[in-house]
């Protein structure tokens, strides 16, 4: 994780060094864009000599940003029903859900990803890391523990793999 943010922030430098210093390549998105490829894919693949972890990582990344799409998506979905319907189906709760994220990235992520996602919050984390409190509209008293396990199975999951 640590090797992707650092080529991250060069290819993102190397951006800036080639549109102040270098005159000889026009400023437009395209050209912003194709510089910071080519860089990050130099350093990408300059990575298989010194960290063989960062190829296995890439395909989680991409993996959780489309489970992060596709729930973004659904909670809009749902939000939007109840709605524009004349019964309002909402049951909000607060759940403590317990963590086996332990790091501060780790919960950072989780707790930002939930709080994107329509439908609920997060509101805080307890004085020992060890449960996530989250603000939800559609928690029916009896299936509380199912959406723990779904939240633990989907986001939690995919962002540990990624983080260790």
């Amino acid at each position: 994780m640590k090797t992707f943010l650092i080529h991250f922030v060069i290819a993102a430098f190397a951006v800036n060094l080639f549109f102040t210093q270098l005159n000889w390549l026009h400023f437009t998105a395209f050209n912003s864009l194709l510089v910071f490829f080519v860089v990050f894919m130099l350093l990408w693949l300059s990575a298989a000599l010194y960290n063989k972890s960062y190829f296995r990582k890439i395909p989680k990344v991409v993996g959780l940003s489309f489970f992060f799409l596709k729930e973004l998506i659904m909670a809009n979905l749902k939000i939007a029903y109840d709605i524009i319907t004349p019964r309002y189906f909402m049951n909000p709760a607060i759940i403590a859900l317990p963590l086996k994220a332990s790091t501060d990235v780790e919960i950072s992520l989780l707790a930002n990803m939930l709080t994107l996602t329509p439908g609920s919050l997060s509101v805080d984390v307890s004085e020992d890391r060890t449960k996530l409190y989250v603000h939800l509209l559609y928690a029916a008293d009896e299936n509380i523990e199912d959406i723990k396990l779904e939240l633990k199975n989907g986001f939690e999951k995919r962002i540990l793999e990624i983080t260790r």
